[in-house]
């Protein structure tokens, strides 16, 4: 079978989709990736051939940054892209609408890397949930907006959709958390599973994580990861971290991740880093302090690292809530008079380790690659074959 990756070439996005290539390639598929230009580096580094996405005309159409205002340049990309592949299914990430509808016109299936969490509504259950920012329903509406919206920018409106339910879970959607992390006695719509996390980065330059560690080691003060995540119109956590970590208990590795303006005051305990991996960092540290994006969580609770969470926009609030209603993270208020309590606080809570330890070996364990190829197989044998000839956990819907 050949398969064709077109994920966001955000590492958020990317790694996880890499994840399932590679496992997709060990079971003899020819397996390609489209991703941006940048993104090379680490497509090699998995292993598998890339196409670039500038090339077919996808510039800009591949950055989590431009999800909503490129999805039919990346459609257009995608087209081109498979049809010279010749390939028989897609693999691609949330917020990928051009690579939904590219799979519709190509009439091959598509299958969903997702986040830690179902993002849209339940299928049933749910009642009670807290609203942490958006609900799921004013977050599922918008994103069948913006889908339809797509369609309609590339020529599909008139047609009927493939999904008589929803585009957006494709044949299937891989969640990379665990079914704990969902609102309890919540069911998730049929075309969705949890596949557990998905890890995959690339290997740590030996020298610059050595660098690390020698600062580190230099103050010997306890550590705190910290990453940070996009701020989507709210509050930059420097503030707070340049209090936390000045003339306190702890120090900081801070990767500066989707911040674009680092500011680490003279004489904090802060070493700011940009690096394309995050275990070996999470590793070094006793706790992790995040805005609540699935990356640094999962790789926290794999680790068994308690976390420390201060959501602003997307998937942050939802994925805070389920990690503290969990047990295995506190929030962070906006305004702490003294952040560095509450840090120390987290440090010392015995049941928040403990929980975030049995959590986390759960992840662990779990081979999502393995889970994730195998969803993909049946995907695309199911689509291969009628109906009425086969019975199967995950069909593709007509």
């Amino acid at each position: 079978m050949k398969i064709l990756l077109c994920p966001l070439s955000d590492g958020g996005y990317l790694y996880p989709v890499l994840a399932a290539g590679r496992e997709l390639d060990r079971r003899g598929h020819r397996v390609g990736v489209l991703a941006r230009a940048n993104a090379a580096g680490v497509v090699a580094e998995a292993g598998l051939p890339m196409a670039v996405a500038e090339d077919f005309g996808g510039r800009r159409a591949f950055s989590a940054t431009w999800w909503g205002k490129t999805g039919a340049a990346q459609y257009r990309a995608i087209l081109r892209a498979a049809r010279e592949s010749g390939a028989d299914l897609l693999v691609t990430s949330v917020l990928c609408n051009g690579a939904l509808l590219a799979a519709e016109t190509l009439d091959v299936p598509v299958v969903v890397v997702g986040l830690s969490v179902h993002l849209w509504d339940y299928r049933t259950g749910g009642e009670g949930e807290p609203h942490l920012g958006r609900t799921r329903e004013s977050r599922t509406l918008d994103c069948l907006r913006i889908h339809a919206a797509t369609r309609e920018e590339c020529g599909l409106a008139g047609r009927a959709p493939r999904w008589a339910d929803s585009p957006l879970p494709g044949d299937a959607l891989l969640l990379r958390g665990d079914p704990s992390l969902e609102y309890p006695g919540a069911e998730l719509p049929e075309r969705v599973r949890h596949v557990g996390p998905l890890a995959w980065e690339p290997a740590p330059d030996r020298t610059e994580l050595q660098e690390v560690r020698d600062r580190l080691e230099s103050t010997g003060k306890p550590v705190v990861y910290v990453h940070l995540g996009r701020f989507f119109g709210g509050d930059s956590l420097w503030p707070r971290l340049n209090e936390a970590f000045t003339g306190g208990r702890f120090q900081a590795v801070v990767e500066q991740g989707r911040s674009t303006d680092p500011r680490p005051a003279a004489g904090a305990d802060i070493v700011s880093v940009r690096k394309p991996w995050m275990g070996p960092l999470v590793d070094l540290a006793g706790l992790v302090l995040a805005n609540g994006t699935s990356a640094p969580v999962l790789a926290a609770l794999r680790r068994g690292r308690p976390l420390v969470l201060s959501p602003n926009g997307s998937e942050q609030p939802l994925l805070t809530g389920a990690c503290v209603r969990a047990g295995v993270a506190v929030r962070l208020p906006r305004t702490p008079s003294r952040p560095a309590a509450v840090l120390d606080a987290a440090w010392r809570d015995d049941g928040l380790h403990s929980r975030t330890r049995a959590l986390g070996g759960r992840l662990a364990v779990l081979d999502g690659a393995a889970r994730a190829a195998d969803i993909v197989e049946r995907v695309a044998q199911a689509s291969a074959t009628p109906k009425e000839d086969h019975e199967y956990a995950i069909s593709r819907p007509r």
